[in-house]
């Protein structure tokens, strides 16, 4: 097969160098993507006000909820895709490439109908104040008028990756996430629409990142091109994306859902511990981007090697992969738990936020090496199709222990570090029953289908 200069080679040579190489533009592209949610923050804290960003924080986890679907049934798209690849079955991997672009547009635009009728219900049940839920609700409900380009730009993004290229995602991007800061700050500062202004801003970047890589899609040559009058969905390969992508995007959700109800137990802390945790969370979940990426790595490299029938190959894949994340995690981590207050003082000054956003960073950075073991055997469990296991295992080890949790130790002692101390007991125990599940998987592994 022939590869461009942005394609790695995953069947053949070494693979440290190679999973850095594909790791670290996905991580950066998380990061990027982050970076348009710190940009709302950071413009609001700073020339809105702590309620504004209050206001943003409380919709991390709705956004969360909705992006996770749309990532997580992506992700099929790129095993599926690469699979494909490796197994040299090259008319059904552009077959899966063209399925998985028109299921993006699909699910954008009805997981977008879907969200803009629950913002209502979903706000009652979260109790949110009343200090900040209109501004709240004009922030979500701009936000997801973009919903459809936020869709189109991961299945495109995971359709450069199931063939190795990670940079040209991280371009489109880059790219977007300059459009984001430029027109917060002309939106804000010289328009004052404020969390309109912001809101709008977002949708914008997300429409161009996504047109980016549907050029780049056009011009591509070889399997991943896009050709629009030869456009179609294959319906044994839109089964195995939904098959292989919807467990993914539900382990995802779950994580949001029991989110959801922790940004509710936050809510009933105050305008001061929502903030701190909007603030504390557009940190910590960068350091994610980094596990994320190794995860995904670990998926893609798993793929290409299972559809090669190269198991050997898959499992060196896995564990290079998580010994790698967790040496650039680790160091991440050591410098932004060093300068937590200095970090967290660039969205909010008030000593209060500050305080409650470090305590957050401990409980929720400090443990993320237990992070590195999840995403990876998450992820390479993923690339050999199997993606309902570590989806049934997160449902009940990270949402029951998030649910009782709440209900019981936070009940009792309603503080803010109660309530953060769930984070690494849900994450070591979820742990503990992927590892098992991992070792369960190998020994039963079946060859990919022919």
């Amino acid at each position: 097969m022939k590869f461009n200069t942005r394609d790695i080679d995953m069947l053949h040579g070494s693979l440290w160098d190679k999973i850095i190489l594909f790791a670290l533009p996905l991580a950066l592209t998380g990061v990027m993507q982050q970076l348009l949610n710190a940009a709302d923050v950071f413009t609001l804290g700073q020339f809105v006000g702590k309620n504004a960003m209050a206001a943003v924080g409380n919709n991390t986890s709705m956004v969360g909820l909705i992006v996770s679907l749309m990532m997580g049934l992506s992700l099929g798209a790129n095993v599926v895709i690469a699979q494909n690849i490796g197994a040299q079955k090259i008319d059904r991997a552009h077959s899966a490439v063209n399925t998985a672009f028109l299921l993006a547009i699909g699910a954008g635009i009805c997981f977008g109908i879907i969200a803009e009728l629950l913002v209502a219900p979903i706000f009652y049940l979260l109790e949110v104040p009343e200090s900040v839920v209109d501004m709240a609700e004009v922030y979500l409900r701009i936000f997801l008028l973009g919903l459809p380009a936020i869709s189109l730009y991961n299945f495109e993004a995971a359709i450069f990756r199931s063939k190795g290229d990670t940079r040209t995602p991280l371009i489109a991007l880059a790219t977007a996430s300059g459009v984001n800061i430029v027109l917060n700050l002309l939106f804000v500062l010289q328009f004052d629409w404020g969390i309109a202004g912001v809101a709008a801003a977002t949708v914008i970047a997300n429409i161009v990142s996504a047109i980016i890589l549907f050029r780049a899609l056009l011009k591509s040559e070889g399997v991943i091109k896009i050709n629009l009058n030869a456009m179609h969905i294959d319906k044994e390969e839109l089964f195995e994306i939904v098959r292989i992508g919807l467990p993914a995007g539900i382990q995802g959700m779950v994580f949001s859902l029991s989110n959801l109800l922790i940004q509710a137990a936050i809510n009933s802390l105050g305008a001061d511990a929502m903030a701190a945790s909007a603030a504390a969370f557009t940190i910590e979940i960068n350091v994610f981007c980094v596990v994320n990426g190794f995860g995904q790595a670990a998926t893609t490299f798993v793929g290409q090697n299972y559809g090669a029938g190269n198991l050997s190959r898959c499992k060196r894949a896995t564990w290079v992969s998580m010994g790698l994340s967790a040496i650039f995690m680790q160091t991440l981590c050591c410098f932004i738990l060093f300068f937590a207050e200095e970090v967290l003082s660039l969205f909010n000054s008030d000593p209060e936020v500050i305080r409650l956003g470090v305590i957050r960073l401990w409980y929720i950075v400090l443990p993320e090496l237990v992070n590195v073991l999840m995403e990876g055997l998450s992820g390479a469990l993923r690339g050999y199709g199997i993606s309902l296991t570590p989806a049934i295992i997160t449902l009940i080890c990270v949402c029951g222990v998030r649910v009782v949790w709440v209900f019981t130790a936070f009940a009792k002692i309603p503080t803010y570090a109660t309530l953060m101390a769930v984070y690494p007991i849900s994450w070591f125990l979820t742990m503990v029953f992927l590892i098992a599940a991992y070792v369960y998987h190998m020994k039963r592994l079946k060859p990919v289908r022919q």
